[in-house]
């Protein structure tokens, strides 16, 4: 009897059935003669060694757990993406590296939490004009994000507190000018998978006006991200590509990733890249058209698996 090969889509806790764009990939892959389950990543009966493949999908979990979380992956083998995408991607400052590689990236303020700032020196830092985002350089969807208006003595208070409570908890922060163009056009997201391009689709704002962290709302209902397929311009797709090419540097990896979604909001002077996500996105599976990304995902992971 031929062995079936058997792969684990990793989620978390609070999602233990998958995401609900992940869930026609169990079906996809049976049909491909593939024994597909979901595993929550810190489950600790999950047997990882028994899986032909590891998939990560929806780990929304790890951010508050980032150190936890990269030690169970290196742990785990045949993981995808791969440890070494996990440890660059996870952490913000990545955007530096693709600033580094001349990919058109939000201009972001950088503060260090191993340095101990004044009230006075954060004041420094924030942008005297326009609304500025304030969030950690480790976080998921949008947990612990805000954005101020310097204009507003409240506001900027408030701003100042957000910093200072990350800084507080060990938390490196980032301070990005707020894009106007997302409050009309949203963001666009470019989903590749197996290093092709496969399909856009665009989300709204998640802080359509100046507000407090999100720290209470719901890991994964924040607020609701309500996604439309779109077609994503040459320009976008020339962004996206440098993207992902900066990013294959930087980790020193020639092998096409299984998948990657690049989040890019409009500047002035054309796209800026808002987010790179190799580690657990939403691919929109569902909002694909008649290019499925579903049918590509899936083939990609059952060549991996060696179905």
């Amino acid at each position: 009897m031929s062995h079936q090969p058997r792969v684990a889509l990793v989620t978390c806790a609070d999602l233990p059935a998958l995401s609900g764009d992940d869930r026609p990939l169990v079906p996809a892959l049976e049909a491909r003669g593939i024994s597909a389950e979901p595993a929550v990543w810190d489950e600790p009966a999950v047997d990882w060694d028994a899986y032909d493949l590891v998939v990560l999908r929806s780990t929304w979990d790890y951010a508050r757990r980032h150190e936890e979380f990269l030690e169970w992956a290196a742990r785990v083998p045949r993981l995808l993406n791969p440890i070494e995408v996990l440890r660059w991607n996870t952490d913000k400052l990545y955007l530096r590296d693709l600033e580094a590689a001349a990919v058109p990236v939000i201009p972001t303020v950088w503060i260090d939490a191993t340095r101990h700032f004044s009230k006075r020196a954060i004041h420094t830092r924030m942008p005297a004009f326009g609304d500025f985002v304030v969030k950690p350089v480790v976080s998921s969807r949008a947990k612990d994000t805000g954005r101020y208006n310097p204009i507003s003595a409240q506001s900027r208070m408030a701003a100042i507190q957000h910093v200072m409570g990350l800084l507080d908890s060990g938390r490196w922060v980032m301070i990005q000018p707020y894009v106007k163009s997302v409050d009309e056009a949203g963001e666009t997201s470019l989903i590749f998978v197996d290093g092709k391009f496969q399909h856009a689709a665009t989300k709204q704002a998640l802080l359509a006006r100046p507000s407090a962290p999100t720290v209470g709302l719901g890991l994964y209902q924040h607020p609701k991200e309500d996604a439309a397929a779109v077609t994503a311009t040459p320009e976008q797709l020339e962004v996206a590509r440098q993207a992902i090419e900066a990013a294959a540097a930087a980790v020193g990896t020639t092998e096409p990733l299984l998948y990657a979604r690049v989040d890019l909001v409009s500047g002035d002077d054309g796209p800026l890249v808002i987010e790179l996500s190799l580690t657990d996105p939403g691919l929109w599976l569902a909002l694909s058209g008649e290019n499925p990304t579903l049918d590509r995902f899936a083939d990609a992971i059952a060549a991996r698996a060696g179905a």
